[in-house]
């Protein structure tokens, strides 16, 4: 049984030239591009990025939505709150009314 035997470069270069060849071949082999056909592609590009656009704008659009919202909603319950001067005047209020609760127990015990 015989030995490996390592290719020497010339076996190397001969093997790189063959392969050079047979890829240009192929190449060259190809149908010519139609024009119609590479229009047809980039229209089709066209479209598609068209689209993605529409739906990315959209998208937008919704988030800007969904967050005035947000705020919207935000604004209106800080609205509703009331104000410091409006919850010492609720707490005054029960303050007086406990008072007056006491001084009238006061009264019917007497």
């Amino acid at each position: 049984m015989a030995s490996y035997k390592a290719p020497t470069l010339a076996d190397r270069q001969a093997a790189a030239a063959a392969a050079r060849e047979k890829a240009l071949a192929k190449l060259k082999s190809r149908p010519p591009v139609d024009p119609a056909v590479v229009e047809e592609k980039r229209l089709a590009a066209e479209r598609k990025e068209t689209a993605a656009r529409e739906k990315r704008e959209a998208k937008a659009a919704a988030i800007a939505a969904a967050k005035a919202e947000k705020e919207a909603a935000e604004a209106a319950a800080l609205a509703a709150m009331p104000t410091e001067e409006e919850i010492a005047a609720i707490k005054k209020a029960e303050r007086d009314r406990r008072y007056a609760e006491r001084k009238a127990n006061k009264k019917k015990r007497r």
